[in-house]
């Protein structure tokens, strides 16, 4: 059944001259309940600005989003507030999302208590629970986010973004700013956290050795167009694109 279908999305920026740069062209694509698809492509190549318009953290300039079946490009902040409850986000540098001056436990219960997820018992149960499956302690609720490790972070980010229980969830680089021996850890803790809620995913990378490990499907992104997608073993055995080809070639083992 499908959850997300972006039909002829096209975006927009100003340079500092005030000339147009179009960062997305026509973009269209199909995603399935239960679909990882995995977003690739070079730096500038419009995957981080396709992953906010999806999540309506930016307007575009044409196209539609529906989810669900429903159309949302044009929800209003209100019924986007509504929707958080089913569409959250990973960003990429978790200190940057996670505000310094609140605890965790306050960062933690914070869309709890705006969505009414309900009393004080409820929200410190769903709290413990979050904390367990992300793997970190309960003594960890009365701390900050500076006295955290860059890992250990990014696992408060994940935890924030399955408390409300979403349908689907946007990944932007959520690794690459990780140690290469801590990235492991986070993968794993998201391919495992994708069985348990069921969950439909993108997941944005520069990294196809990430992409091919978390994603059944694949999308390759150059200057602001997808050139391929499809499932990801299959395109990553016999790319019919150049450019895919030439990301292939460029990470060793991937041949």
């Amino acid at each position: 059944m499908k959850i997300l279908e972006v039909m002829n999305l096209s975006k927009s920026f100003k340079d500092p001259n005030g000339n147009k740069l179009k960062v997305l062209k026509d973009i269209s694509f199909k995603m399935n309940k239960g679909d990882v698809l995995g977003i690739v492509g070079e730096s500038g190549s419009g995957k981080t600005t396709l992953g906010r318009a999806i999540l309506r953290l930016i307007e575009i300039d044409s196209g539609s989003i529906l989810y669900n079946n429903i159309n949302i490009t044009n929800f209003s902040k209100t019924k986007m507030k509504v929707l958080r409850k089913d569409i959250q986000v990973i960003f990429q540098d978790p200190f940057g999302s996670l505000n310094p001056r609140h605890s965790i436990k306050t960062i933690l219960s914070e869309p709890l208590v705006v969505h009414k997820f309900g009393n004080a018992i409820k929200i410190q149960r769903r709290i413990s629970e979050l904390l367990d499956q992300v793997g970190l302690p309960k003594n960890s609720l009365e701390l900050y986010p500076h006295e955290f490790s860059g890992g250990q972070r990014q696992r408060i980010a994940i935890a924030r973004a399955l408390s409300l229980k979403p349908k689907f969830i946007v990944a932007d680089e959520a690794v690459s700013a990780l140690d290469v021996s801590i990235q492991s850890q986070i993968i794993n803790l998201i391919s495992k956290i994708l069985k348990d809620y069921g969950l439909s995913m993108i997941f944005i990378s520069h990294d196809l050795s990430v992409i091919k490990h978390i994603s059944n499907k694949i999308a390759v992104m150059k200057k602001g167009e997808i050139v391929e997608i499809g499932d990801t073993i299959k395109t990553l055995k016999n790319p019919k694109h150049n450019y895919t080809r030439m990301l292939i070639s460029s990470v060793p083992g991937m041949k």
